[in-house]
Parts: structure tokens; C-alpha cells; sequence
């Protein structure tokens, strides 16, 4: 399983001046009609199951995902402050084992259901023109409460990159993104057993103890996965002895959103709202489906203030307002921040003149920029037992919807791939190929004639190639245990997921109703690049099946097979097979204007004057990482600043972090990782290559 991010929300005020109107799809009742609460009292939590909001708050949350819960309980730390959540999926309590067992993220899924957006993208050219599902969680807590679980943090070089490419983004740099991430963590050791069995690595110095978010390991562990790192190693891939703490390459087992105390996945509800105390400054309200924001007649023209948010529980429900004093903050991810500018008059103008949507504010950049992680596996046939067969054989069965040790087993053994790794000493020859096209590629791959849009594509793609001489991962390798499409429970899987694309996307509306969704194109695999090192990767994924000593429990190759072995081969099998990582970001990226930013370093949109963006959608680049963990320090981060500018103090940054030297001595690595800190100053190093030829790669771009 791979992982996702998303959404939250909830609301109790004690002096109510409006009643909404939605219902909630899973609000339990006797044979009476009269509400049944569980065991414990809901109304604790701060969420508002009768409807009864206040007219008007300082803060108003669009989005109770996995950043929207976050802030919002952050922001209602300070008392003189009033915060509204707004979030369009349920509460979730009517789902709460499906959500909170870590292992029914494989077995008993909420991806389908009501409780995910079901998203699909259109035909794609180079997946063999497949609509490709884009699942996120509608649910509070969003995609927290439904995803993998990884707690897999970018590395320092990568975020750096990030704080280079805008001004003032120092406030996004490694630095201040760890402090932020640790801040959310409350990190739990592994037991010695569990350690002992899954060659588990990790620096207590590189986490959070005092965080809300649970970060641990399972309390279970198959064989296989204490045979991963060592096969990593034999075939020149290192183990990371940290992968916590700036240096994420190399094989590891990662960290999950796991309490260890009962065993229970650690979403965004359970760690930021769940615990707290009744706050009379804090709701939050689910079935709302925001809408619209609503301008302040007379603000100026370059600097727009929303004055009242719009919401509605469904398509033909009513549309009612709750007015906001200070800021509306867009929490809705990557899909539903840039939705919600669109129908707001904030996008790209020709987009909101095709659906008569009046342009508030010409912004370009809105829906550009679209990344995403793309992933398929290969999978062989084991006679060994897997954490799947096991649940099929019901071995560990609990009652009443607990968990337990076994339940808490998720995939978790992964590996972060260096292009060296990939490509061998060809690699150096294919970055120098890759920058050479860039302008070839800005002139024919950009989904936009906006030239801001062109050149935040050119800052992205040269960011990107400066990385790839790096150490930092180019192709995520996980082992899945849990169980495939297909019919056998007996089957180990390595998949490969390609973390640095070239392509960018777009997403746009296509119609004015809220409740349409927007029509999304990530444009995969439209660069040559994206294609070769999935190719690479899942060449990679092979060679560790037939290596010892992981090949010690595999029988043979399942898919894609013995008839897939040329270039065009992989090529044609990986096109109809790939989908999405559920790592979709980047469409209201942090750049400046004039590159077809979005928002600035202070997470505030270009030409409004009260509404931010904190969520994935602002990262400009992706990482070598599952994005959950850097949406928790961005929302952590975001808090600060927020609170920073209405209590009237400045912005605390974090003293310098310097992360451990690499141990490694293979694949590239930067010339002074103690000091470098702009991605473009690293220089590529080579000591490592695979065996095998690697073909000569026309870009055709």
C-alpha cells in the first residue's frame, strides 16, 4: 500500500448564532430515532454534530485533513482567538475501526466508499490513455485516516531546494521544516524484539517525543522484512542508519503513524483534536462542503479580503455563510484549495471565463505545477507465510474491532533509489541530457501559455535536475506483504514509485458547481526521464527478488514475467500497469509571482489580503518522501506564522541543524553535506555502478 494526505473537521461554541442545516451520514440512532454515543462523550472533541456554528469567527479552516486539524488546534491554543473548521467528508465515527485498525488500510480499505473523494484523472497519453483513480480521504482527518501510514520525512537537501526557489523561504528551510516536523511527533522506540527481527536503524536524536502525532514501528513483524535491508546492501544500496534525520536514502524500515500503546493508527483527529479538552473557541463541521469565499465590497483590487465563506451540506442543499474577522486559511489539499480559489474568481482567467465565473483575481499558477508520485511492482510467488495470508486464515482475529500486534503490521521496509543506484555511470550523461532539454521541454510539456507559468516550470525542472546529482532518492522501492490484486495471498511484492518527476500537470474546473469535481491532468510520464528511471526501478525491483537473502523466500516471478525483459518491454507493461502513489501536490506552489506562484513564503495567496494556503498543494517540488510527515511541519510552521502576526511577535527560527555526514560510499553525494544547503551548489560524485547496460535514451521532447 502506498500512502496519501488529506482533510478534517469539526465545531462547539457556546454562544451559537447559526444552525446549520446539513445532516451527518453517520450519526448512529436506536430503534427510537435518539442519538447513540459511544463510549466515550463526542461532544469532548470539539466537533458539532447539531449544527449550531456561530455567525462569525476569527479563523476560518476549508479543509479537516491531515493540516487542517492541525492548525486548527494550534490557532485554538491562543484563547483570544475563535477558529471554525469547515470539512466536506463525515466524522468518520461510524467508520472508526476501519480508520483506526493500521492493518485496514489493506484489508478492509475505505478507498471506494463514501468516505473518499474518488477522484480519476483524464486519459493519460502515456498509460496506455487509462483514467487513472486519484483516491483521497473525505473523512476528518482526510487522507491521514485512510493512507499507508509512512512517516517517511524529505530529506535536508531537498528541502532546501525548496527554501531557495522563494524569497523568504527560510521559513522552509531543513532547519525549520525538522524543528516543525519534530514538533509534531511524539515518537515511541521499537521494542528489542521488533529491532532484533526487522533490522530496524533509528537516531533518537532525530524525533519528537512531546508531539501529538504517534510515530513508532508495528508490533509484529514478518521474517522477511529482517532479510530487506541486507539484500539492499548486496546489491549496493546502504542501509540508513538515519533516515530521520536529513539523510532519508538508501534502505530502511520507516517509521508509521502508529500508538503503540493499543496498537491504532495516529491520524490527524486522534493526535490534534481527540485529546483536547471542550475549547469554546474551536469548532469544527463536517458534511460542509465550502463553496465559494466571499469578498468584501470596496477592497482593493491587489489586495482582496474574504469577508464570509460559503458552505453547503450537498448539491441541492442550501448555501448558508459564517463570516470571518481575521483570515480564512485553505486546507484542503492538493485537489481542494486550488478548487476552491477557481470558484472563488482567483485562477487562471480563461478557465474562469469558460464557466462564468467572474475573475477576482487573475493568478496563473492556480492548479499548475501538478506533481505526483507514480508507482507499479513487481510481485513473486513466496512459500513463505505473508502478513496477508496470515488474515486470510484468520490467525489473529480480535473482537469488538480491536487491534493488536499483528494488526499493527503494515508495509513499512522501503528504500530510497539514487540515480547512480539506477543508471550506473550513464548517469551522468543522462542529467546532462535532461538539463540540455529544458528548453525544449518549457516550450512543448507545459501545460500553460502563461509565461510565469513557463518560467516556475523552469525553476522547478532545474531544481530538479541540481538534485539528481545528489545522493537523494530518484525511485522509492517498497516491500508489500499485505496482499495484491492478485488471487494468491502467498506473493511478495516490490514496488517502484518515481519520486522526481520532470512532467508537470494541471488541474482546472470545468464547471461552476462546488460539488463537480475539477478535472485533473498530471500529464504523466510526459517527459522521457519519467519514463526511464520507473523502467530503472523496476529492473531494481527484480534484481532484489533474485537476491539473496530476500530471494530465499521467493519461488518465482508472477508479474509482469519472464516475456518482459527489453527496454520496450518495460516500457509497454509499466504504461498499462502504473498509477498513483496517492502523493498528488504543487498546485498552488510557494514561487514567486512572476514564475507562476501561488502563494508566498508567508503562505498567503497573490492579490488577497486574508487568505493562506497550508497544505501539500504549496510544496513547488516533490520529494523523496511519503507527504504526510512534511504536511504536519507545514502546518505546524504555518501555526507559528499565523500566530506570529496576531499576537505580535516575531517568528522564532530553530538554531542550525546539521544532519550526519553519509556513511555511504556509493552513488552520488554532495561535496560538503555538513555546509551546503543550495541544492545548486552540489556537486555529482560517482563510485557506484550497477551492473547492466543501460540503453541510449532519446527525450523526443
Amino acid at each position: 500500500m502506498r500512502s496519501l494526505s488529506l482533510l478534517l473537521a469539526g465545531i462547539s461554541l457556546s454562544s451559537c448564532a447559526s444552525a446549520f442545516t446539513g445532516g451527518h451520514r453517520d450519526i448512529f440512532h436506536d430503534e427510537f430515532g435518539h442519538e447513540v454515543r459511544s463510549d466515550h462523550d463526542l461532544r469532548r472533541r470539539n466537533i458539532v454534530y447539531n449544527g449550531q456554528i456561530s455567525g462569525s469567527y476569527d479563523f476560518v479552516i476549508v479543509g479537516g485533513g491531515t493540516a487542517g486539524l492541525a492548525i486548527a488546534a494550534r490557532l485554538s491554543e491562543d484563547s483570544n482567538h475563535t477558529v471554525l473548521v469547515l470539512e466536506a467528508g463525515d466524522t468518520g465515527d461510524a467508520v472508526a475501526s476501519s480508520i483506526n485498525i493500521p492493518g485496514n488500510a489493506y484489508y478492509s480499505s475505505l478507498l471506494g466508499s463514501s468516505y473518499d473523494w474518488n477522484y480519476q484523472t483524464v486519459p493519460q497519453d502515456n498509460a496506455a490513455n487509462r483514467q487513472i483513480a486519484w483516491p483521497r480521504g473525505k473523512v476528518l482527518s482526510g487522507s491521514s485516516a485512510i493512507n499507508g501510514l509512512y512517516a517517511v520525512r524529505p530529506s535536508k537537501l531537498e528541502v532546501d531546494a525548496w527554501g531557495a526557489l522563494v524569497p523568504g523561504g527560510d521559513k522552509w528551510n531543513w532547519n525549520s521544516l525538522f524543528a516543525a516536523m519534530k514538533k509534531s511527533e511524539n515518537f515511541t522506540a521499537p521494542s528489542a524484539q521488533i529491532e532484533a527481527e526487522g533490522s530496524i536503524m533509528y537516531d533518537p536524536a532525530s524525533h519528537g517525543t512531546s508531539g501529538p502525532v504517534h510515530v513508532s514501528y508495528p508490533g509484529y513483524i514478518l521474517p522477511v522484512v529482517g532479510n530487506w535491508t541486507q539484500t539492499l546492501s548486496d546489491i549496493g544500496i546502504p542501509f540508513s542508519a538515519d533516515a530521520n534525520g536529513g539523510d532519508g536514502w538508501g534502505g530502511f524500515i520507516a517509521t508509521s503513524t502508529i500508538n503503540p500503546a493499543n496498537w491504532t493508527r495516529s491520524h490527524s483527529r486522534a493526535a490534534y483534536i481527540d485529546p483536547l479538552p471542550p475549547r469554546p473557541n474551536l469548532d469544527i463541521l463536517a458534511n460542509s462542503t465550502v463553496t465559494r469565499l466571499i469578498f468584501a465590497a470596496g477592497s482593493p483590487q491587489n489586495n482582496l479580503s474574504v469577508n464570509s465563506v460559503e458552505f453547503a451540506a450537498t448539491r441541492t442543499g442550501a448555501r448558508q455563510t459564517v463570516n470571518v474577522t481575521k483570515e480564512v486559511i485553505l486546507a484542503g489539499g492538493a485537489i481542494g484549495s486550488p478548487q476552491v480559489l477557481m470558484l472563488s474568481g482567483v485562477g487562471p482567467s480563461d478557465v474562469l471565463q469558460a464557466v462564468n465565473i467572474p475573475v477576482n483575481v487573475n493568478l496563473p499558477g492556480v492548479g499548475q505545477h501538478l506533481q505526483d508520485h507514480i508507482s507499479t511492482q513487481v510481485t513473486f510467488q513466496t512459500s513463505d507465510d505473508t502478513a496477508a495470508s496470515l488474515h486470510a486464515a484468520n490467525a489473529t482475529d480480535l473482537p469488538n474491532g480491536q487491534s493488536s500486534p499483528f494488526l499493527s503490521f503494515i508495509n513499512s521496509a522501503t528504500a530510497y533509489a539514487n540515480i547512480s543506484d539506477l543508471l550506473g555511470d550513464y548517469y551522468t550523461t543522462f542529467q546532462q541530457d535532461i538539463a540540455s532539454a529544458l528548453s525544449t521541454s518549457a516550450s512543448t510539456l507545459v501545460p500553460s501559455t502563461d509565461p510565469t507559468v513557463r518560467a516556475g516550470y523552469e525553476a522547478i525542472y532545474n531544481a530538479t535536475v541540481q538534485l539528481m546529482g545528489t545522493p537523494i532518492g530518484q525511485i522509492e522501492i517498497l516491500l508489500s506483504l499485505t496482499g495484491t490484486s492478485q488471487s494468491s495471498n502467498k506473493i511478495i511484492a516490490i514496488q517502484a514509485a518515481l519520486q522526481h518527476p520532470f512532467s508537470q500537470g494541471r488541474l482546472y474546473i470545468n464547471s461552476s458547481d462546488p460539488f463537480d469535481p475539477p478535472v485533473i491532468d498530471p500529464n504523466y510520464a510526459s517527459h522521457s526521464a519519467d519514463i526511464v528511471m520507473l523502467r530503472e526501478g523496476l529492473k531494481l525491483a527484480r534484481k532484489l527478488g533474485g537476491t539473496a537473502p530476500l530471494s530465499s523466500a521467493v519461488l518465482s516471478e508472477v508479474s509482469p514475467g519472464a516475456a518482459v525483459q527489453s527496454d520496450d518491454d518495460w516500457d509497454a507493461w509499466a504504461a498499462k500497469g502504473f498509477g498513483t502513489e496517492f502523493h498528488p501536490s504543487c498546485s498552488c506552489a510557494m514561487l514567486p509571482l512572476a514564475q507562476g506562484g501561488v502563494v508566498d513564503a508567508d503562505l498567503k495567496v497573490y492579490g488577497l489580503g486574508n487568505v493562506r494556503v497550508a497544505d501539500a498543494s504549496v510544496f513547488p517540488i516533490q520529494f523523496a518522501a511519503h507527504l504526510q510527515m512534511p504536511t504536519y511541519g507545514l502546518a505546524e510552521q504555518a501555526a507559528n506564522i499565523v500566530r506570529a502576526q496576531w499576537n505580535g511577535v516575531a517568528l522564532s527560527q530553530p538554531s542550525s541543524v546539521t544532519p550526519p555526514t553519509p556513511t555511504s560510499t556509493g552513488g552520488p553525494k554532495p561535496t560538503d553535506n555538513n555546509t551546503t544547503s543550495d541544492a545548486a551548489a552540489l556537486v555529482p560524485s560517482i563510485s557506484l555502478a550497477l551492473a547492466g547496460a543501460v540503453a541510449v535514451l532519446a527525450f523526443g521532447l
